[in-house]
């Protein structure tokens, strides 16, 4: 398997980061994503079947996020909170105030990983990281209730987290999200039902243990209206890479394929992009 735990996505991610970074067209700037990418990373890559695929997509995603986030701070949020936050380096290379609380949760591994490697390197705002299984829901709920205390307006960003979640975990995460008052917004990803057929058609085979791509619920941003969310802002992966041309090698053949399927397919390919919600 490329990819033997959880974790390793984070190095997976890393490598397109660095691979946009060398584009002297580069969208984005991440001079540490090489190094925390490590040559794990990079083998990853190389032993996926389509380990090129989803590198547009994934500069799209980043470069949006990159966006939201400084928009949103530039409004008053004052805490973000990036739960499985990876190998995320955007306290150290964001336009932030030094006066940004970031806090980090993960797994203890791929935190003390990350602490090692950038061990050297200074954030430009306050940055914390906690050592947390997510999947601990009591542990969970507490730290929630800690940095709600603490905070007046925060945003949660849960990137690239919530597809290789259960339904019913998802749900749990957002009813425990809307329970702390100060958390007003949460940023993530979202996949349609039908892109989700089509990766894990293509990643199944590159992912060991209990990982599954599996999250992608049929009414799209609406499915977290029940939960106290509702969507403010969805941004389209096929509009905002056309926007800074970063689209699949073969757009063009899609393009064609496209005029021949049913409205309900080529809408569900196309709906998938980046959401944020604020708090009811």
């Amino acid at each position: 398997m490329a990819i033997e735990h959880i974790s390793d996505t984070a190095r997976w991610i890393a490598v397109y980061r660095a691979w946009e970074t060398d584009r002297p067209d580069a969208c984005f700037l991440d001079p540490l994503a090489r190094r925390l990418a490590g040559e794990k990373g990079e083998a990853i890559v190389r032993n996926m079947r389509r380990g090129r695929a989803s590198s547009w997509a994934m500069v799209v995603r980043t470069y949006v996020i990159d966006e939201i986030i400084v928009r949103e701070v530039n409004n008053g949020v004052d805490t973000v909170i990036n739960l499985a936050a990876g190998l995320d380096t955007r306290p150290y290379r964001l336009n932030l105030p030094k006066s940004i609380r970031w806090i980090e949760v993960d797994l203890p591994g791929i935190l003390a990983y990350k602490e090692e490697v950038l061990k050297d390197e200074k954030p430009v705002c306050q940055l914390e990281r906690v050592r947390l299984d997510l999947s601990n829901i009591t542990a969970r709920q507490l730290l929630f209730q800690d940095l709600n205390a603490s905070t007046k307006k925060a945003l949660v960003l849960t990137e690239g987290l919530l597809i290789y979640l259960p339904e019913e975990h998802v749900a749990g995460l957002a009813k425990d999200l809307h329970s702390e008052s100060s958390f007003q917004f949460w940023l993530l990803d979202l996949t349609s039902p039908f892109l989700l057929k089509m990766l894990q058609n293509w990643y199944s085979k590159d992912l060991g243990g209990d990982i599954k791509m599996q999250f992608a619920p049929a009414e799209g941003p609406d499915y977290f209206r029940k939960f106290g969310w509702i969507p403010k802002e969805f941004r389209y992966m096929s509009v905002e890479g056309k926007k800074i041309d970063r689209t699949p090698s073969h757009a063009w053949l899609w393009r064609i394929f496209s005029l021949f399927m049913s409205r309900e397919k080529r809408d569900g390919f196309l709906k998938n992009g980046l959401l944020l919600l604020e708090r009811q």
